[in-house]
């Protein structure tokens, strides 16, 4: 017989449980519209509830010392040395090899990706194949758009299968030792885990081709006849050509660019006829090559419209990176202008893209959005300088800058140390925590990554939003939140079979995880899923390691998860895009999950 229910929390919810739902409900809004940084929402929530009263300091404020953010944090490190030696170069060539049609072709890129996500962090493996995918797509004259998205879900499936594939499962194995349980082991969850991942990955094998279109992404060679950027220009007053028509300025037959327009006044003027005369602070539009429509700097006469964005790009240094904004950056929001980007970043904007399509519109003025795609002219250390930020979430060189070469033995000793944490950890010998804290400490301490790089490679937000959300679970279960709707689900399904109160909250688990952090979602969802497992008298780590999955497999919107984002602006996808591939997956993962959980 399952535990009987206390008779107030069936009748009615306390006030400390209202207050929670409520603190719960504004944290949920803040992070959906953008309002607050995941990190600063879930911080805020745990303060609400702890003045309340509704839990204690050591509640509030456990995670810190957890085992779940000390892992994370580690493993960050092993992930930083993996990228920075080019250990994993061997699999980008392995995974971009032929195959005879698209089926085998994403096979070849999703199995080996999945394969290493399972053990390493997500996002360095996307912001590392991004490129490589993207100019062998264009060698074979193949959409990129069939590629980059199977990859990111690819190592979204693969993080599920250990415990140290994701933070997620980090953070469930985490909840699960504060509340009594032991944690979970390397492999507990591959049982659920691996079935998913293979699922999923044949899911994507058979309908990525079919169901996602041939999108055209903003990036590719300098000198790309594709690849289009729009530029705005000044006549300058009093500069040589104010009173002159478009052909005595030499403006008609420029090589590779187009005047596509002149806004005067505010009112604009197109097709733009040879004899249209120029005046002083005419805007004219120019589309064209990016190697080219910069050297329209060069005209006398002509100034660049985004001044302040523009200052110092005829350095001979200058280097053009795309960047992909995050839902974590500061600069959501935010016009370049009213940023001061150029000087916050020694960077000047050639070109906004959204959702694979250049803005047309003053670009300091524009306010960006998560996923939009910036190509920056900046100097060659600019990656270095904010790779690990917040700011970027993948940071790519467009101009033929290669990567440094792998290392064969820093590369090997860093294989040998990552082979050494899964293995002490797999087999028992070692916890997780140890096995990866000792990992990263041989690697800095043998000189593979310096101290700095080693604090550099460590998310601080996302440590933060994993802490503070143990605070969060403390409030759902202690209120007796967790207990009151773990009641409802149960009086509401618990006729139907366990299974069935299973698949319930596993889809509300990947609804919400589509539109706040995974790990917040789990936070979220694992006191409910404990209370109603024990309530069905049902095995509770099977409910955790579920929730654990399901708030990992993101697939729905190029917001729910890092790496959907960062494919986002350089595979040409829309908004929409997502749910054309996604759905037959989340479905599809969906039941595996619920079958072998």
């Amino acid at each position: 017989m399952p535990p009987a229910i206390p008779e107030q929390r069936e009748s009615r919810m306390s006030w400390e449980a209202w207050y929670t739902l409520a603190v719960a409900i504004g944290m949920f809004a803040f992070m959906v519209r953008g309002t607050a940084s995941p990190a600063a929402a879930i911080l805020s929530a745990v303060i609400a509830l702890l003045v309340a009263g509704v839990i204690e300091p050591a509640q509030a404020f456990g995670g810190f010392s957890n085992s779940a953010p000390i892992t994370v944090a580690a493993l960050y490190v092993v992930a930083r040395a993996v990228e920075d030696s080019g250990a994993l170069r061997p699999l980008v060539r392995g995974a971009l090899g032929g195959g005879s049609n698209d089926t085998v072709r994403i096979l070849r890129l999703c199995i080996p990706s999945a394969a290493a996500s399972a053990f390493l962090n997500n996002t360095p493996i996307v912001a590392m194949l991004i490129r490589p995918v993207s100019e062998w797509a264009a060698r074979n004259d193949l959409p990129v758009s069939r590629y980059l998205m199977p990859l990111s879900f690819s190592v979204i499936l693969g993080g599920v299968v250990t415990t140290i594939g994701t933070s997620t499962n980090l953070v469930i194995s985490g909840l699960l030792e504060s509340t009594g349980h032991a944690p979970l082991g390397l492999f507990e969850m591959s049982y659920v885990g691996l079935p998913v991942a293979i699922v999923g990955i044949l899911v994507l094998s058979v309908t990525a081709s079919r169901v996602l279109p041939d999108r055209q992404p903003p990036r590719g060679g300098l000198d790309d006849p594709g690849r289009d950027f729009v530029v705005r220009m000044v006549v300058e007053t009093g500069g040589p050509l104010e009173g002159r028509t478009v052909e005595e300025a030499g403006l008609r037959h420029l090589e590779g660019v187009f005047l596509v327009e002149i806004e005067r006044d505010g009112d604009p003027i197109a097709p733009v006829a040879p004899t249209t005369t120029l005046r002083e602070g005419d805007h004219l539009l120019f589309v064209g090559q990016a190697r080219l429509i910069l050297d329209l700097q060069h005209i006398e006469g002509l100034d660049s419209a985004e001044r302040v964005h523009m200052a110092g790009v005829e350095t001979p240094t200058r280097h053009v990176v795309e960047v992909v904004i995050g839902r974590e950056s500061p600069l959501l929001g935010q016009t370049p202008k009213g940023s001061n980007f150029r000087e916050r970043y020694q960077s000047a904007i050639i070109a906004i893209h959204r959702e694979g399509q250049p803005l047309v519109a003053k670009l300091g003025q524009v306010k960006l959005r998560t996923g939009d795609t910036l190509l920056l002219l900046t100097d060659p250390g600019f990656r270095e300088r904010w790779r690990g930020r917040p700011d970027f979430l993948v940071i790519t060189s467009l101009d033929g800058e290669e990567e440094g070469p792998i290392r064969k033995g820093r590369a090997a000793w860093v294989g040998l140390v990552t082979f050494l944490i899964v293995a002490v950890a797999g087999s028992g010998t070692l916890p997780i925590l140890q096995a990866s804290l000792i990992g990263a400490v041989v690697l800095v301490a043998t000189r593979v990554l310096s101290a700095q790089s080693a604090r550099d490679a460590i998310e601080i937000d996302v440590l933060i939003v994993i802490a503070a959300s143990f605070g969060i679970g403390a409030a759902i279960e202690e209120s007796g939140l967790a207990a009151a709707m773990g009641s409802g689900i149960v009086e509401a399904f618990s006729q139907y079979g366990t299974r069935v109160v299973l698949l319930g909250i596993v889809v509300a688990t990947v609804t919400l995880t589509e539109f706040i952090s995974n790990n917040a979602a789990a936070a979220l969802m694992f006191p409910i899923a404990m209370a109603t497992a024990t309530q069905l008298g049902a095995e509770p780590r099977s409910f955790a390691i579920a929730i654990a999955v399901a708030a990992s497999n993101s697939f729905l919107t190029p917001i729910g998860y890092q790496t959907n984002t960062m494919v986002y602006g350089p595979g040409g996808y829309r908004f929409g895009d997502y749910v054309r591939l996604g759905a037959p997956l989340t479905l599809a993962t969906i039941a595996a999950c619920v079958l072998t959980a």
